[in-house]
């Protein structure tokens, strides 16, 4: 049965040249995890200097301009793949271009849409 992954992608200014030049093209990866029929959707983020995060503490609602962290990691954005196994996932995370120039994250997801 067929499990939902999020891939949290993220930037990563570690990456040396060659790891950006051995990346696969991101153009290819789309058709690649549609062929698998793993492909369910994706979403591009707007940059973290544009988020903003709230809090209630004490029953105060706290707004603060910017992302939770302060990191030189950036979240990019998520999609979300359609996999038998473990295995499956990480294969179209090795073939994402920012598996290479950055790091994905996978995390198989709990539920979609209500609580379970």
């Amino acid at each position: 049965m067929a499990r939902r992954f999020a891939m949290l992608i993220v930037e990563d200014p570690e990456h040396s040249e060659a790891d950006a030049a051995a990346a696969p093209s991101f153009d290819d990866w789309h058709p690649y995890a549609t062929a698998k029929g793993a492909y369910v959707e994706g979403i591009r983020f707007q940059p973290p200097e544009t988020a903003r995060t709230v809090r209630v503490r004490d029953g105060l609602t706290i707004v603060t301009e910017g992302s939770f962290t302060a990191s030189a990691e950036k979240l990019l954005g998520i999609a979300v793949i359609e996999c038998e196994t473990w295995d499956e996932a990480i294969d179209l995370a090795v073939h994402n271009n920012m598996a290479h120039e950055g790091r994905i994250e996978l995390r198989e997801i709990h539920s979609m849409g209500g609580p379970e």
